[in-house]
This record gives structure tokens, C-alpha cells and sequence, in this order.
């Protein structure tokens, strides 16, 4: 561990700034935090208001490929009808998105 540190700060030179040494390990972590953590924290939080803002007569898709419509709405579940009277009980965390959205992106 202590030779990677070494090898990625490099050896500093007689009368320059230590802080310049810190300089790339600070990029490397704006840049990762500016192209992973950024969009994937956006992402969820856009996830977590739809699945909020859900009702009744929404067509959904949940994570497992089951597209149905919305026909009751539980506190931590969703009842979706797939076909004529066949319903099923789902978790709210198993809703992935809404089926015009994947029409959208086309």
C-alpha cells in the first residue's frame, strides 16, 4: 500500500509545494464524483419519486420484465393486473419504470 502511495505521488522535488503532489489524487476524485456518484445518486432519487407518485390505472414494468397496470395501492406493496383478472402482489421497491418511458427513449 505504502509503494503504490509512493509510486502515485511521486518523489517531490527539493523546493516545490507538497500540496501540487495532491494535486492528481484530488482530479481522480472531482472526476468520479462528477462521472459516477453524481448521476447514479440522480438516478435513484428520480426512481424514488416515481415509485411515490404512483396510482391507480398506471401501467408499470416491474424489474422482473412483468408489464401490468396498477389496480391497488398498498403501503409497501402494489397490486398489478397483467392479464384479464389475473393479479399479482408485488413489493413498491420491484417497480422499475413506466412502459412509456421505454418508447420515449426509442
Amino acid at each position: 500500500m505504502n509503494l503504490l502511495f509512493v509510486t502515485l505521488m511521486g518523489s517531490p522535488q527539493p523546493g516545490t509545494n507538497p500540496l501540487v503532489s495532491l494535486l492528481p489524487l484530488v482530479a481522480i476524485i472531482v472526476v468520479f464524483y462528477f462521472f459516477m456518484i453524481r448521476p447514479q445518486v440522480k438516478r435513484q432519487k428520480e426512481l424514488t419519486n416515481f415509485r411515490t407518485s404512483l396510482k391507480k390505472g398506471d401501467k408499470i414494468v416491474t424489474t422482473g420484465g412483468i408489464y401490468g397496470k396498477i389496480a391497488e395501492i398498498e403501503e409497501n406493496a402494489i397490486v398489478i393486473e397483467v392479464e384479464d383478472k389475473v393479479r399479482l402482489r408485488i413489493d413498491k421497491n420491484a417497480v422499475l419504470k413506466d412502459p412509456s418511458d421505454l418508447a420515449q427513449q426509442k
